[in-house]
């Protein structure tokens, strides 16, 4: 598996956004400055350690306050960047785009986490842009959220459309079965569930059902002694209004886009 190299990521945000150079920064006298980066609202930190590496990119000296997963309210510091005025200016864009993403991503995590039972994790999916997709997940991981896959080769999810163009759920699952040990079924009805348990499948995903819908096929797999062979994950249209009804199901995993597709940033602002 290749390993993710942050520290290059981090140094191409930076470039897509100083372009030829900060034009306007540049203009500064060239003077040694204190700044720190203070929260508007009440929320989960997350991504210092990557914001710090942005400026640390451009020379600058920062000490983080809050550290990751930490609960900060309003006015508080989050850290402090001492270097040149350009310096700092240059960078603070990029670093706030990405530490007030990455705190918006474990903050709506966190909530959605305090909704259902302990024993039901909260996972991210795929849908997120391209380029942040380490960075988001590792957000929801901060948030108390499990990461899924990262990319397509770490491990066999048969889909709907793979369904689709196989015309066979059975006949994908076994070419599945001879390549690789674990693998995931996405499903629509009970009926295609029981067949995924039966043949091994290690989890299954109950695509779009409602939580009684759950409950009815959680209650099927039970009879048929399948239920503690497969990890069961809830997603499609759950939400914070009736995600405390899917964690009810028995479910072992909920699964949420919108917590990496639909964030909405933490408010955060640099002061001098």
């Amino acid at each position: 598996m290749l390993s993710f190299n942050s520290k290059k990521q981090l140094s191409q945000f930076l470039a897509e956004d100083i372009g030829k150079g900060d034009i306007t920064s540049a203009l500064l006298p060239k003077i040694k400055i204190s700044a720190r980066i203070i929260s508007r609202e009440d929320a989960i930190v997350a991504g210092t350690v990557y914001a710090k590496e942005i400026f640390k990119l451009n020379g600058c000296n920062v000490k983080i306050l809050k550290k990751d997963g930490s609960r900060i309210k309003p006015n508080q510091t989050i850290m402090i960047i001492r270097g040149y005025a350009e310096k700092i200016l240059t960078c603070e864009r990029t670093a706030l785009n990405l530490l007030t993403r990455m705190s918006g991503i474990a903050t709506q995590t966190n909530e959605l986490v305090e909704k259902i039972p302990k024993k039901t994790k909260l996972y991210a999916t795929r849908k997120t842009a391209p380029g942040l997709r380490y960075f988001d997940k590792e957000a929801v991981k901060i948030g108390g959220g499990k990461k899924h896959r990262l990319r397509l080769d770490e491990m066999v999810m048969i889909k709907d459309n793979h369904i689709a163009v196989e015309n066979s759920l059975l006949v994908i699952i076994k070419k599945a079965k001879r390549k690789y040990k674990k693998f995931e079924v996405e499903v629509e009805n009970t009926s295609d569930a029981v067949l995924a348990a039966k043949e091994g499948a290690a989890i299954i995903m109950l695509d779009n059902f409602s939580p009684t819908q759950i409950m009815k096929t959680i209650k099927v797999l039970k009879n048929q002694k399948l239920r503690n062979k497969v990890l069961l994950e809830a997603s499609g249209g759950i939400h914070s209004k009736n995600i405390s009804k899917y964690g009810k199901t028995g479910v072992d995993i909920i699964s949420i886009g919108s917590i990496t597709n639909s964030v909405k940033g933490i408010d955060m602002n640099l002061e001098i």
